[in-house]
């Protein structure tokens, strides 16, 4: 027997009243596709009064004003220059390389060539 009185016995829980507070449940097929449905189009924000869509895995500006259209077009044309750029550069790296080795390849041929001929010579010289 316990010195203080019963053994602990917590209260009991009251029942749940309802599992969901949502009306969601109660509408008809049609208004649930549409509400509930799978089509959600792309996401959409408006920051600072601009707003902006959520497309090709990237933030654009949405078509608004004419500024905003020729700010796009203006970075679409940088953006294309920019590649064409790299893929020049890349080119031209590659060529170096291919120079380089060139270079290396005719100077090894060179240093051969010069150590036979200097072999050549002190044979020479041997036989007179």
């Amino acid at each position: 027997m316990p010195l203080f009185g019963n053994t602990f016995s917590p209260k009991k829980t009251p029942p749940r009243k309802c599992a969901s507070l949502s009306n969601l449940h109660f509408l008809d097929r049609s208004t649930h596709e549409i509400e509930l449905g799978l089509e959600y189009g792309s996401p959409t924000m408006n920051i600072a009064g601009q707003s902006l869509k959520f497309e090709n895995g990237q933030w654009m500006a949405e078509s608004g004003s004419l500024q905003n259209q020729g700010e796009r077009r203006e970075i679409q044309r940088l953006r294309k220059r920019n590649q064409q750029l790299e893929e020049e550069n890349n080119v031209l790296r590659l060529k170096v390389d291919i120079l380089l080795d060139m270079l290396s390849e005719t100077t090894a041929e060179c240093h051969l060539m010069e150590k036979e001929l200097e072999e050549l010579k002190s044979h020479s010289r041997r036989r007179k």
